[in-house]
């Protein structure tokens, strides 16, 4: 049925079932919004662990690891390892989120503010964003569960088959480019084909019922027990996506080995590199790489890891905790054990590439063909396992990012509207809220056509907000209009106008000036002859017929320079251009400062690595230079209720809440005793002095992270 086997499906409905008893049980226990949003507070380090992995921990972290390793190498991978250097820092941020003592991260601007329709903005902002990261999820899960229902070229119907032939051909006329070999009709017919973008896989399973199938599931669990059932669940998923992380790893070796006639994983490591090019064993991006140059990278961490902070379920995992100690253990530790898995995730992308790359157009579908190709013949329910730990994975997160929306909407938005009313009415209201979460993710996921798509579009998102939440949160002198401007400018440069100017002036999208492309690059690039390019080579010998000599044979371990072409790139729409009715028009939303920054700067001699370092860093940095400026020239909230923020934030959280309580009634009558943990203290800023505690385990955090580094050279530097 559908491309599986019976057993198989016996091991996912299993799975599913386990799901939803374990929210079952979990229900029973929900008494208040603080345990159906927080689980009550009491989660130690163990379960604080499991909640930080499995929210951290979606199929798209799986899928897109190996999709952008399979396209780009191991420099791709840094598109799941963007946040690696902010992880030590979560040994001190997680007990900031502890601190504030809330319900969400909305409850936070509305203390810190003091502006109710601020609180209501980052919900809805916020919760925007946690849509998109589910949905995200939700496409990474459909496009690997197609992958293993891949149709067999005489199951496609006849439209299949049009494009499936204009995808082969496509293939052909992009190797025929990279050889100089095209007449001026074939190069037309290239550029016609790349913006039709044609598809060669198909598969059996509706992606939309598939997608609804895994929302139902999530809903039913989550919106039953709550947090808590999350976090349980969270523990049997956790367990799953280590299972996941090493499934595939044995069998992908002994079939390189077998192919190759190699041994052992130095032999798998040998085969791999004697079937990709030498650029997909740079570790940190190379200049042949699409997107990942070391530029990018270093900007894009630094724009993930400001912006990770203001992702509402950050303060989800963390409130949750029983103290400080357990949410910065717990969630550094989880986070850790994330980005060691993502390294072999992107190992086996690596494998999978060397076995599928030639075989497979879509990278996102390789996951899925593989897991069919070296599981599906053993017959012990292996591929329902995989398809298992996949729902594993995004539940996991789902899970969490729907309880973390829920909680925004209930608290920060229909209560402020609707006061006063029981506990089990919010209750309800967040289960409701849950429900309409899963339901605009599952909508919004059909919305892009790739998981990198969908990946770029919610690195960004959160420069809206992140801006008022790191200055408000260090910086006294932060004002509410400073802020307001900071969110609103942000809002209307990165939302509105790339949303609206399109849809009011429609021909936006296909006047000439506004389809500007990056030039065509030609990169010359040096490797190892292997035997891939032993065949290639004599095919071409056989084959030729042009004037003149033939190409020389070569041997494996010859050093050739070949052209290495990277396409055209949209510059002012982020999903490029396509034809439609034989019109070249813009697709996405409009990169307005793309826009105004095309009118000073030739943007389309930029390689695209270099236009996205641009676009993000402007991102990044108008938001807080706005805030600055406007605060500058406005006067500061010095009110009681915003000075009472900072003295909570000051003043460490006890595990008992009579104590906790009591510590914050003193820190209260006695402001001035609490400047002795500031760094600064007669300045305005509120950095904490690091306790001896907290240096140790800032340390440790960043021999691990170093770890992580180590582990991906280990990875690219196998079989060398």
């Amino acid at each position: 049925m559908f491309g599986i086997p019976t057993l198989d499906l016996i091991v996912v409905a299993a799975y599913s079932s386990l799901m939803l008893g374990i929210g079952y049980v979990a229900m029973r226990r929900i008494r208040n919004q603080e345990d159906f949003f927080l689980g009550g507070r009491r989660f130690g380090r163990m379960l604080q662990m499991f909640t930080a992995f499995g929210q951290a921990t979606s199929s798209d972290n799986v899928v897109g690891a190996v999709t952008t390793t399979a396209r780009d190498g191991a420099g791709g991978l840094w598109s799941q390892l963007t946040l690696l250097l902010a992880t030590p820092f979560y040994w001190f941020t997680c007990p900031w989120y502890r601190r504030m003592r809330v319900f969400s991260l909305g409850d936070f601007f509305y203390e810190r503010y003091r502006s109710r329709r601020m609180a209501t903005l980052y919900s809805a902002v916020a919760g925007a964003q946690l849509i998109f990261l589910i949905g995200l999820g939700l496409k990474a899960l459909s496009v690997t569960v197609m992958g293993i229902t891949l149709k067999q070229e005489e199951f496609l119907s006849p439209a299949e088959h049009v494009q499936y032939a204009q995808a082969l051909r496509l293939e052909e006329l992009t190797q025929a480019t990279a050889q100089d070999a095209l007449g001026t009709a074939e190069a037309e017919e290239l550029r016609q084909l790349r913006l039709l973008n044609p598809k060669r896989e198909f598969s059996y399973i509706n992606e939309s019922w598939l997608v609804w199938f895994i929302v139902i599931v999530v809903f039913l669990y989550a919106a039953a027990g709550g947090l808590e059932a999350a976090v349980w669940t969270d523990a049997v998923q956790g367990t799953l996506i280590i299972v996941l992380t090493f499934l595939l790893l044995p069998f992908a070796v002994a079939r390189l080995n077998l192919l190759h006639g190699t041994e052992g994983l130095i032999g798998a490591g040998q085969a791999m590199r004697s079937e990709l090019p030498g650029h997909f064993f740079a570790t940190f991006g190379s200049s042949q790489s699409a997107e990942f140059t070391w530029y990018f990278i270093i900007v894009l961490c630094v724009m993930a890891s400001l912006n990770v902070a203001v992702q509402a379920n950050q303060l989800t995992a963390n409130a949750s905790a029983r103290d400080e100690t357990a949410a910065a253990v717990g969630f550094t530790s989880g986070t850790l054990v994330k980005r060691y898995c993502t390294i072999i995730w992107g190992f086996v992308g690596l494998m999978l590439a060397a076995l599928y790359g030639r075989q497979i157009q879509n990278p996102d579908l390789i996951w899925g063909h593989a897991t069919r190709d070296l599981l599906g013949g053993l017959g012990f329910g292996l591929v329902g396992l995989m398809v298992a730990c996949l729902l594993s994975t995004l539940q996991s997160t789902a899970s969490t990012l729907m309880i973390s929306a829920s909680t925004l909407f209930t608290k920060n938005v229909y209560e402020p509207l609707r006061p006063g009313r029981q506990e089990k009415h919010y209750v309800l209201v967040g289960r409701i809220c849950g429900g309409g979460t899963l339901l605009t993710a599952a909508l919004m996921c059909t919305a892009f056509d790739s998981v990198l798509g969908m990946l770029k579009f919610i690195w960004e998102f959160n420069v809206i907000v992140a801006a008022s939440f790191w200055c408000g949160l260090k910086w006294r002198g932060a004002t509410r209009q400073g802020a307001w401007t900071s969110m609103l400018v942000a809002l209307t440069m990165f939302i509105i106008l790339p949303l609206g100017l399109p849809t009011v002036f429609p021909e936006l999208r296909t006047s000439e000036s506004m389809l500007l492309r990056t030039n065509e690059r030609v990169i010359q690039l040096e490797y190892r002859a292997s035997l891939r390019d032993i065949s290639e080579r004599n095919r071409q010998i056989a084959a030729w017929q042009r004037p003149g000599s033939p190409p020389e044979p070569i041997a494996e371990g010859d050093l050739l320079s070949r052209p290495f072409v990277q396409p055209p790139r949209s510059i002012y729409w982020t999903q490029g251009i396509e034809v439609v009715d034989g019109q070249f028009r813009g697709s996405g939303l409009l990169n307005v400062e793309m826009w105004l920054i095309g009118q000073i700067w030739n943007l389309g001699k930029n390689p695209q690595a270099l236009n996205e370092t641009i676009r993000y860093a402007y991102k990044l940095l108008l938001p807080f230079v706005v805030l600055i400026l406007v605060s500058k020239l406005t006067f500061r909230d010095e009110t009681e209720s915003v000075q009472h923020f900072f003295l909570k934030m000051r003043t460490k959280v006890r595990a008992n809440r009579a104590e906790d309580e009591r510590a914050l009634q003193a820190a209260y009558s006695n402001p001035a005793g609490t400047t002795a943990e500031l760094l600064f203290p007669h300045s305005g800023l509120e950095f904490f002095k690091w306790t001896r505690k907290e240096t140790i385990g800032f340390g440790f955090a960043w021999l691990a992270t170093l770890g992580v580094i180590a582990a991906l050279w280990l990875i690219v530097s196998i079989g060398a």
